[in-house]
């Protein structure tokens, strides 16, 4: 044993009066508790219990010891309270990033409910495209859209990130409807920039990949802002399921070519590698799972 539970031993028996009612509290043998008290004694060069056949009774070094021993063992348990608090309910304050597209338009609307059932916690919420650093940068959680998340991080998915070929209906009913990827080689593809890819499309058609070159005459770097260009009417484009799913829904927007669209990417949440995960994050982590899921509300109605 060591010091700090050799002394947590010596004041159950202080408090117990005997050795075989320290051990039943213990949950220990007799003998055990008599070792640990004499390798105390031991350590500090004194005797601290006199025995006889009756009663134990406390020397003045004994009595000495037994004052800060019982303070230890108070502060400890007080210590593990806490701890034990901790653990049941998640309290605190919870820091989190988030992508602006999916934080702004699928995470701070699920707040409200998340803290109502929480209300021990608090959040702090970094809505930001920037790729944070959870270690240094002291955030518990990240949720990012991507295809390969960072191996440094323990990655949990969230929801499928499932992506659309769309238009307005006005704009097909002017330029026909494609039917497969080599048609868009005669229509006004809007490129999103940021793709790994930029000038061409990647499909997965029957027969394997098919990467079709696209033209068009908007070039730009933010999904929700090429949304709008599409709900505009000004051409085709590859737009995420979570910012044009109710456009989808309501046929603001239609859909064509969806069977050779796989799904590349999905909604994760990152967390630094942990033998125990906070509770706090374990609650923002399954809250989130069970109101996206693999089907989230987004897709509802538009098709795989």
């Amino acid at each position: 044993m060591q010091d700090l539970n050799l002394m947590a031993v010596f004041a159950r028996v202080v408090d117990a009066g005997s050795f075989s009612e320290a051990a039943r509290r213990l949950d220990t043998s007799r003998s055990a508790v008599s070792k640990a008290v004499a390798k105390l004694e031991k350590s500090f060069g004194a005797r601290l219990l006199n025995r006889s056949t009756r009663a134990l009774s406390l020397t003045e070094a004994g009595a000495a010891v037994a004052e800060h021993c019982a303070r230890i063992l108070d502060e400890a348990e007080q210590a593990e309270q806490v701890v034990g608090s901790l653990h049941a309910e998640p309290r605190g304050v919870l820091r989190v990033s988030a992508s602006v597209a999916f934080g702004t338009l699928h995470v701070a609307p699920a707040l409200a409910e998340f803290l109502a059932r929480y209300p021990e916690l608090a959040l702090d919420v970094s809505i930001t495209d920037r790729l944070v650093d959870l270690a240094e940068e002291g955030y518990d959680v990240a949720l990012r859209v991507t295809g390969e998340p960072p191996g440094s991080l323990v990655a949990r998915r969230l929801a499928p990130a499932r992506r659309r070929l769309c238009a307005t209906p006005a704009y097909f009913a002017r330029r026909g409807v494609p039917h497969t990827p080599e048609d868009l080689e005669r229509h006004s593809c809007l490129d999103y920039t940021h793709s790994d890819e930029k000038g061409q499309w990647r499909f997965t058609g029957p027969e394997g990949e098919i990467t079709v070159p696209v033209t068009g005459p908007l070039h730009i770097d933010d999904d929700e802002a090429l949304s709008q260009a599409v709900l505009g009417g000004l051409g085709v484009a590859l737009l995420p399921t979570f910012i044009i799913g109710k456009d989808l829904q309501a046929g603001r927007l239609q859909a064509v070519l969806s069977e050779y669209i796989p799904v590349q990417q999905h909604v994760y949440a990152l967390y630094l590698p942990t033998r125990h995960l906070p509770v706090k994050v374990r609650a923002f982590i399954d809250f989130f799972v069970a109101r996206f899921g693999p089907d989230p509300y987004w897709d509802e109605g538009i098709g795989r």
